[in-house]
């Protein structure tokens, strides 16, 4: 789901997606009881223990017991299976339920995201940046274009703001998923080595920095980019709301 393209026309349904192959190969003996729920969680398995590298048509069927083939009466090929746990995992997101209050929110959905994240972080970098096939993992991004349009944001504003929110929190998401910082580190021991590097480094900035740069922490750096955008989105959309009413009188 990549955030710059979270409007797009797409098929109607993740479980009958248009274009399903015809049934070919032959199950193994059980494999009568194989769904594409039980490949979707079997993939899942498989990504949170060995990554989204370790996935193939043949290294699920191997987890589920059946030939490789079978999986072809569920799903395409691995391109699709992977949209199917990208899917599953946004569409199974426990978004709360809408308080009135945009800062409110637009932070709870925001660590509902991240905890969701957290929960397979080895799916992450999927889940953050696969452009879906079908509408099934899209229920957050119309969680979020309604609480804009209840703030009284226009469409086009509300989209302008939907996809800011999402390059922040996919951003910082992706940091914290994939690779340590830039600049930092999360065990003591790297961290004071990095601090007399960076102490010793000769360059000014560096060297004043040098403690805040050296020290990382998740959880602090996701709630500060998280009061950042929300901060900036709320009050965009307040701005919006006055011009528009000042446009539309009455």
């Amino acid at each position: 789901m990549r955030h710059d393209e979270v409007v797009t026309t797409l098929p109607t349904s993740a479980e009958n997606p248009p274009g399903t192959p015809t049934r070919r190969g032959r199950p193994r003996k059980g494999a009568s009881t194989l769904t594409r729920a039980a490949i979707v969680g079997a993939t899942i398995s498989l990504i949170d223990e060995e990554g989204v590298e370790g996935v193939s048509m043949r290294t699920v069927a191997r987890r589920l017991g059946v030939d490789a083939k079978s999986l072809y009466n569920y799903v395409d090929g691995k391109d699709s299976l992977l949209d199917a746990v990208a899917e599953h995992i946004l569409a199974g997101l426990p978004l709360p339920e809408p308080t009135g209050s945009l800062d409110v929110d637009l932070r709870a959905i925001g660590r509902t995201f991240r905890a969701s994240t957290l929960a397979h972080p080895r799916a992450g970098a999927l889940v953050l940046t696969r452009q879906l096939s079908s509408t099934a993992g899209l229920h957050p991004i119309d969680r979020v274009l309604s609480i804009l349009r209840a703030a009284g944001c226009q469409p086009a504003e509300a989209v302008h703001l939907l996809r800011t929110l999402l390059a922040s929190i996919i951003g910082t998401l992706l940091r914290e998923v994939t690779a340590g910082p830039t600049f930092g580190a999360v065990v003591s021991e790297a961290e004071a080595g990095r601090r007399h590097d960076l102490e010793s480094s000769g360059m000014p900035a560096l060297v004043e920095a040098a403690p805040y740069l050296a020290h990382f922490n998740h959880d602090e750096e996701f709630e500060y980019a998280l009061d950042f955008i929300v901060t900036a989105v709320t009050r965009k959309a307040a701005e919006g709301k006055r011009t528009d009413q000042t446009a539309h009188p009455g």
